[in-house]
């Protein structure tokens, strides 16, 4: 669980910025800092020119046989700069503002790219792939993901709540592409009406919104061992085993499979309703 919370938080950024020195066109040794540019990358087709990654960046499997250059949490420069890097991803954050100024003094290019929307993965395939020599194909997963998001979201069959972390709970609220990605498969986010992609509440909270559904992120089929916690079970849908497991390679990060999150997610909750 802590693995998947880590590598959540690597999608919480901002627009994107680039910093001098500029990188060549194409860029051919590319260090990324973020699960879902790795991700992103290698949807491209340019998997071969990344040369250095997070130790979260576990998707797709190919990326494994990339250098790992650290947590990403708090740059290794060091590291990044023996993968002689022409351009280095970067999320947003204090720690990486000063990394991308170490970078520049150290006359490597990067850039910051938003990934925390659905939106922002277009944006970010057409940025990436003018980066890498890829125009085509940031311009087919960019224009797959804005015809998705273009679409009418179908009427609501479930109230959820997406659980995240359980000590504190953690939930997702309006401002993460988990939000998008419900609303897109006929979901309502319980707490929508939070603006940040994330928050604590309480568990009374939770039980006062009541879900009709908790949506966890597991690499694994069961279920949470906070579902046998008796606070725990003060919540309706905890009581009644009212459970979907999402896949962490689908649903982990935003990502150019988002139309497939959304299909799987629609088919389960689907399902609910029928039980």
């Amino acid at each position: 669980m802590r693995r998947l919370l880590l590598a959540s938080l690597f999608a919480v950024a901002c627009r994107p910025t680039a910093d001098r020195p500029s990188a060549p066109s194409p860029a051919h040794r590319i260090v990324s800092l973020a699960p879902s540019s790795t991700e992103l990358l290698f949807a491209l087709g340019a998997g071969h020119q990344v040369v250095g990654r997070t130790t979260w960046c576990r998707y797709p499997p190919a990326a494994l046989q990339v250098p790992d250059v650290g947590d990403g949490l708090n740059p290794n420069i060091e590291a990044i700069a023996a993968r002689q890097p022409d351009l280095v991803v970067l999320y947003r954050s204090p720690m990486n503002e000063t990394a991308a100024a170490q970078l520049r003094r150290l006359g490597i290019a990067s850039v910051t790219l938003a990934q925390d929307r659905l939106e922002d993965i277009a944006s970010a395939a057409r940025d990436l792939g003018r980066r890498t020599g890829r125009e085509a194909a940031g311009d087919s997963i960019a224009g797959a993901i804005e015809a998705l998001l273009g679409k009418a979201p179908p009427a609501a069959i479930a109230r959820l709540a997406f659980v995240v972390w359980d000590n504190p709970p953690m939930v997702i609220g309006a401002g993460s592409y988990l939000d998008q990605v419900a609303t897109l498969a006929g979901g309502s986010n319980v707490f929508h009406d939070l603006g940040a992609a994330s928050a604590t509440v309480s568990i009374e909270t939770i039980a006062t919104r009541n879900p009709d559904v908790i949506l966890v992120l597991s690499d694994s089929t069961a279920l949470p061992s906070y579902s046998r916690r008796p606070e725990w079970r003060a919540i309706r849908a905890v009581r009644e085993g009212r459970f979907i497991m999402l896949p962490a390679d689908l649903f982990g990060r935003p990502s150019p499979t988002a139309p497939t999150a959304v299909a799987v997610l629609r088919r389960a909750l689907e399902g609910l309703a029928r039980r």
